[in-house]
């Protein structure tokens, strides 16, 4: 959380009053932070500067009289207030306080003991041993639980915002989205997602003038093992002309049919219009276990085609919710409660306990046809890699499978001979390559709350969480956007 902290030390003003040094802090992200509050008047706006090692961590120490102040942020153009500091409803909306004293406080933390910054895997050591010394004086405390009334309240209300809200609400300013067309090689389609840092694109048939389906990192997963096995009818010279269309009748649509009435039947593509509320989008992501899908739009019956519009994910629509309710989530009396308490996520099954589904997770050492294997047979997004003592180093996620098409690497390696630590540092150099500074690790407490793990799993390319032991981050469960999602609507 934010935090406000004294540094010792005060100085004089030209009149003679002693200012007394505040560190104000914003560590919930943004491209652009500023301070602004009743010591500016209101009409300055003081740049924040990120913290070195926290991406996410903004800071700025101003020297004010002491007395009683109001402040706000603004992040990104938008007016912002911590609602996990003390705040008040004033001319400016609502704006957070504080009361500074003639004398500094000397045991004021600089930083607020809850809160996490991010390193290489969004928790710095130093703000991590804060919160286990927190969570260590609150381990024993008995956890709170709530009532069937107030969660189908909850429910119910998270149900009807997302019943009243469109697809549409969910469109960017700008941006772009990649389409490929089916008869698009397969080497080059992959090479495609790799330069342009995705892992998923909708699939575009000239012939029939329609969208017919969706290329991801899962078909070239399923093309590695192919090419990795010793029986493969594939080869690396056969990717040079084999097409999108032609991989998808062979390989993957065989992988994905249902069986009715003893014929097959490819599973048809997933994909939603503009005037469709959320919950219907949700669902169907859930319910075809998709990562995302098309939104697309016909503006005619003539037989025109089809305008791909962008592709909706669980994340666009837990952003939406988080922004809806951020100011009122007392309505909400789940959000409070902290995940262990709920029947959220998949975790580290108890000793003795055979009814929980294990948790598949990863040695560093590992090789890379175990992780693909997890990925297909398992049906898991991402695996914790972990040392010795199981504490978490990193996640392995099938997004990250694209960095091989780098230099046709995936030409030439053994899946069984090839590390995840190898993997991991080819992926590394990839998105370093790319300009990417993004977290790839995002771990959480089993005490934190429910409203901070969604906060958290709201913001841009995050899907998962992993919950960590405070203290050893040895790994204790992980909570996807799905996990939330199915808990949510269920």
């Amino acid at each position: 959380m934010s935090g406000l902290g004294m540094d010792s030390g005060t100085e004089s003003g030209g009149t003679g009053t002693v200012l007394t040094p505040a560190r104000f802090v914003w560590p919930y992200g943004g491209t652009s932070v500023y301070l602004s509050g009743s010591f500016t008047g209101w009409s300055e706006h003081w740049p924040m500067m990120q913290v070195e090692g926290c991406p996410t961590v903004y800071q700025t120490i101003c020297s004010l009289p002491p007395g009683y102040h109001q402040y706000k942020f603004i992040v990104d153009g938008e007016w912002r207030y911590d609602e996990h500091q003390p705040y008040v409803t004033g001319n400016y909306g609502i704006v957070n306080t504080v009361l500074l004293t003639r004398e500094p406080d000397h045991n004021s933390a600089v930083l607020s003991p809850r809160m996490t910054c991010g390193s290489n895997m969004d928790v710095d050591n130093d703000a991590f041993q804060r919160v286990v010394r927190v969570s260590e004086s609150t381990s024993h405390e008995p956890l709170p639980r709530i009532s069937e009334a107030d969660l189908e309240v909850s429910r119910q209300r998270i149900s009807v915002f997302l019943s009243t809200h469109m697809a549409y609400e969910l469109l960017p300013d700008s941006g772009k989205v990649f389409a490929l067309d089916v008869e698009l090689p397969v080497k080059q389609a992959f090479h495609i997602l790799y330069e342009q840092g995705i892992s998923t694109a909708p699939l575009w048939d000239f012939s029939k003038g329609q969208f017919v389906g969706v290329l991801s990192a899962l078909d070239f997963i399923l093309i590695m093992r192919e090419l990795g096995s010793r029986g493969s009818n594939l080869t690396e010279e056969e990717l040079e002309t084999h097409t999108i269309s032609a991989w998808k009748e062979a390989k993957l649509y065989l992988t994905k049919q249902t069986i009715e009435h003893g014929k097959l039947y490819s599973r048809r593509l997933v994909q939603v219009g503009p005037d469709e509320n959320l919950k219907d989008v949700s669902l169907k992501i859930l319910q075809n276990r998709v990562a995302t899908v098309p939104v697309t739009h016909s503006t005619s019956d003539d037989g025109s085609y089809p305008q791909l519009l962008f592709l909706a994910s669980l994340s666009e629509v837990l952003k939406l919710v988080c922004r809806y309710f951020r100011h009122s989530a007392s309505s909400l009396p789940i959000l409070q409660l902290p995940i262990c308490s709920l029947p959220l996520g998949t975790w580290v099954p108890k000793i003795g306990d055979s009814s929980q589904q294990p948790l598949a997770i990863l040695k560093l050492n590992s090789p890379l046809s175990a992780a693909l294997t997890l990925f297909v047979q398992a049906e898991v997004s991402s695996i914790p890699i972990v040392d010795d003592n199981d504490s978490l180093l990193d996640v392995y996620s099938r997004s990250d499978i694209t960095a091989l098409a780098k230099d046709k690497i995936y030409t030439h390696i053994n899946l069984d001979e090839m590390t995840i630590h190898q993997a991991l540092q080819l992926g590394h150099e990839s998105y370093s390559s790319y300009g990417t500074t993004g977290q790839r690790c995002h771990m959480c407490l089993r005490s934190d709350s429910l409203h901070k793990v969604m906060e958290r799993l709201a913001k841009p390319g995050v899907r998962r969480v992993v919950i960590v032991e405070a203290g050893s981050k040895r790994v204790e469960g992980i909570i996807s956007l799905g996990d939330v999602f199915r808990f949510l609507l269920s």
